[in-house]
């Protein structure tokens, strides 16, 4: 895992409408990224959604972090 495992200071951990995406995402990609990045990731995806479609429900969100996720999973396993 090559990301700093720090501790996230994140909102979608603690939104009870998010916390199931990011407890999903965190189990998926537990393997290549840390809790802390899944969590930065569903954030950003939750502000991304908002911005352009006005409303972020979990779902979207979901769908966005992992693509999003997966990005950069492709992206380390390429540096290696």
């Amino acid at each position: 895992m090559p990301e700093n495992p720090s501790p996230s200071n994140t909102q979608a951990g603690s939104d009870p409408h998010f916390s199931p995406v990011v407890s999903r995402l965190a189990s998926e990609f537990s393997d290549v990224h840390h809790s802390g990045t899944v969590s930065r990731c569903v954030d950003a995806a939750r502000h991304g959604a908002q911005d352009v479609t006005g409303r972020a429900t979990p779902d979207l969100v979901e769908r966005i972090a992992r693509q999003h996720l997966q990005v950069l999973a492709l992206a380390f396993a390429e540096q290696r």
